[in-house]
């Protein structure tokens, strides 16, 4: 099974966490694995992306146009510069997270509605599955790691599950932070017994 993602979000979220988690998953299964990371301004809240394929002896060096298997979005409006990548019947990961980018801060640009983005990602074709941040629970009084919650998501709502096992993406998480180890074992749990809202694309 051959899987293109990509994930866009702004410096500070993790989204490339949630590549770096993926690629190590494929190379344990002996996966050929692509992960090309991107970053805009070199800052927290700069713009970040990251492509990743998997399960493709020869690849280009980018992902083409409609070309997503699925989509990881975690900021409201950034969501809008991946939606052009996401594939008919694929589908769309948003964390319905308000993260002022580095040009709505500077003036260059004005923050979409939410409503905005949805229609956009409708007419890709693609189902979204819409997470909003302020369904994230809580781990010992702290708000749980929204990028670990939502792959937990995409391990329920994605075609990820056919290729991974969930048992072996939350050991991974737990490995890489060992003294986190808990608190993500949960938001990994909680993600994948989230419900959240499935839109269909037009």
């Amino acid at each position: 099974m051959n899987l293109n993602i990509y994930l866009v979000g702004v410096g500070g979220q993790g989204i490339l966490t949630i590549g770096e988690i993926l690629s190590s998953a494929a190379m344990e299964k002996d996966l050929p694995v692509f992960f090309y990371p991107s970053k805009g301004m070199a800052q927290r809240g700069g713009f970040v992306k990251a492509q990743l394929q998997i399960g493709k002896k020869n690849v280009g060096p980018n992902i083409i146009e409609k070309g997503s298997d699925i989509v990881f979005a975690m900021e409201t409006s950034e969501a809008l510069k991946a939606v052009r990548f996401a594939k008919p019947g694929g589908t769309f990961l948003l964390l319905a997270n308000f993260w002022a980018p580095t040009d709505v801060i500077l003036g260059k640009a004005s923050y979409p509605e939410l409503d905005k983005v949805i229609g956009e990602i409708q007419k890709s074709g693609a189902k979204l599955v819409l997470i909003s941040d302020k369904d994230l629970p809580e781990y010992e009084g702290k708000k749980v790691a929204d990028n670990i919650f939502m792959l937990g998501a995409a391990m329920k709502h994605s075609v990820l599950n056919k290729l991974f096992d969930s048992a072996d993406i939350d050991r991974i998480v737990q490995n890489r932070w060992k003294r986190a180890s808990a608190s993500n074992h949960f938001a990994f749990q909680a993600g994948m017994d989230y419900q959240p809202q499935l839109i269909a694309g037009e």
